[in-house]
């Protein structure tokens, strides 16, 4: 298996709902959706195993001071073999002048940030609004 990772914002509708339908997330039931979002990203880096999407990152960024990762997905079977943690590590990377990366994950995802070097902020709490589209 030979992973290559890319710097783009360029996806076709079938790339991204086959790697968002991959993990179950509903989001990719709206590839046209999702390729408009990878368009408006700060920054997106993927992984490719051939020529098939395999794995993403993005952010979002306020251009000086904060960036929010967004997106961090890897097809099931290609799980475990270190791309996200790379990924992971290109979001760092870029956005290494930045006072914070910031992300919301769920519980059972919080050793895998941990292992990045992302740190559970103490005293906060994640808020947000979630609406489907219909």
């Amino acid at each position: 298996m030979n992973i290559i990772f890319q710097d783009t914002k360029d996806f076709c509708t079938e790339e991204l709902q086959s790697l968002f339908l991959s993990v179950g997330w509903s989001s990719g039931q709206y590839p046209e959706k999702l390729v408009v979002a990878m368009k408006n990203s700060g920054v997106v880096f993927s992984a490719w195993d051939g020529g098939k999407l395999v794995g993403l990152i993005n952010a979002m960024d306020d251009g000086i001071m904060n960036a929010y990762i967004q997106y961090l997905l890897i097809n099931p079977e290609h799980q475990g073999l270190g791309i996200g943690k790379k990924l992971v590590t290109m979001i760092k990377e870029n956005y290494s002048d930045y006072l914070r990366i910031i992300l919301i994950a769920y519980n059972k995802e919080i050793p895998f940030y941990q292992s990045c070097g992302l740190e559970v902020g103490q005293d906060k709490s994640p808020m947000f609004i979630t609406s489907l589209w219909t």
